[in-house]
């Protein structure tokens, strides 16, 4: 088997980085961004401290309406502010939201719409080509949308999707930890287990990338060393600095794909009733699907434990329940107020989103329905 293997982000890494933004986008001949970020972040004062540092003029222009869970309507809006101010670059500062909000507007800046037609499962691959300039600048440490080549979008019909390209990769992420030392201890826990899960489904897909798979190992490795110090003191600038390395391995990895967990956590993250977050789906997601994978992974679960320090005998799936107990997380989707009445479609939604093409075991519509009425008691 021939393997495909790249890695093309620019990363500028560690404590204090966010103070090169305003030289980095020189270096990219950029001088009006827009940022793209969400009101809960500005009214905590820390984009305002984030502009300061990046030494960005106030007048720059900014679009702070990105939802939890990104819209078709968001990206049209953003779309409009990016116009309306004659801007020629994008700079996303926030979590995964901003970031993959940021990265549909880059690419109907220079694309026709609708949006729809770009989604991977509609054959959009292939349609999406160069976008303008983007700088991602991650606020917290799980997503690692700020190296991967995916933006999920929820489309007016409900439809939560994705949106895969080489042409979306960020052209720089700057991961600075010192901007997650106010991330709250949920959110923490939260996006922690969102890192985590990329890195054990990327690691577990059937696709052949050994380098993504030693990165994933290591970003598991990490993530379980210290999300729990992350959590319990968020001053605690090495378990910050660690966590931020755990989310950006997950996403690195993303070159294998994702698998089952995803499916299912794309397809209920798409019900904007509820507004779930992504990544405690994905914690209450993780353990069903393991089980249901195991038996299609050879000794991947050995060295998944091996990670993570646990014994050789652990049960895997009861180890990420405890973990999830110890965090705080949701026992189940009923906790997080998901009825019985929407699993059918779920179940449906996930059969055929772009994540279950790299699932270990193949998953029909009715294993997934199985899977996510385990998951509900």
């Amino acid at each position: 088997m021939i393997a495909q293997i790249n890695y093309l982000t620019n990363i500028r890494l560690g404590a204090g980085a966010i103070a090169s933004l305003n030289d980095e986008l020189a270096n990219l001949k950029v001088s009006k961004p827009l940022i793209i970020t969400d009101a809960g972040l500005v009214s905590t004062g820390l984009l305002d401290k984030a502009k300061a540092t990046a030494r960005l003029p106030d007048s720059v222009a900014m679009y702070d309406g990105t939802p939890a869970n990104p819209t078709e309507a968001a990206v049209e809006d953003a779309l409009n502010v990016y116009r309306c101010n004659d801007c020629d670059s994008i700079v996303a500062i926030g979590g995964g939201s901003s970031i993959d909000l940021a990265k549909a507007v880059a690419l109907l800046v220079t694309h026709e719409l609708p949006l729809r037609q770009y989604a991977a499962i509609n054959g959009g691959v292939a349609r999406i080509g160069p976008t303008v300039p983007l700088v991602a600048v991650p606020t917290t440490a799980g997503t690692g949308s700020e190296v991967g080549r995916a933006s999920l979008i929820t489309l007016r019909d409900g439809r939560k999707l994705g949106f895969l390209s080489p042409y979306l990769i960020p052209d720089l992420a700057i991961c600075d930890p010192e901007l997650t030392r106010s991330l709250p201890a949920g959110l923490t826990a939260a996006t922690g287990m969102d890192a985590i899960a990329h890195c054990v489904e990327t690691y577990l897909s059937p696709k052949v990338n050994p380098p993504a798979d030693a990165i994933a190992l290591d970003g598991l490795r990490r993530a379980s060393k210290y999300l729990i110090r992350a959590v319990n003191d968020g001053t605690d600038m090495e378990a910050r600095s660690e966590m931020m390395i755990a989310a950006l391995e997950g996403a690195l990895a993303f070159q294998k794909g994702l698998g089952g967990v995803h499916s299912m956590s794309h397809a209920l993250g798409g019900l904007k009733e509820l507004k779930l977050h992504h990544g405690t789906l994905n914690a209450v997601l993780l353990p069903p699907v393991l089980r249901f994978n195991q038996s299609h992974c050879g000794d991947k679960f050995d060295h998944l434990k091996a990670a993570m320090g646990l014994p050789a005998d652990a049960d895997l799936p009861a180890e990420f329940e405890r973990l999830n107990a110890e965090l705080g997380m949701p026992k189940n989707l009923r906790e997080m107020g998901v009825p019985d009445n929407v699993l059918e479609d779920m179940a449906q939604f996930s059969k055929e989103d772009h994540s279950t093409a790299t699932n270990p075991r193949p998953a029909s519509a009715e294993d997934f329905l199985a899977m996510l009425k385990e998951t509900m008691d």
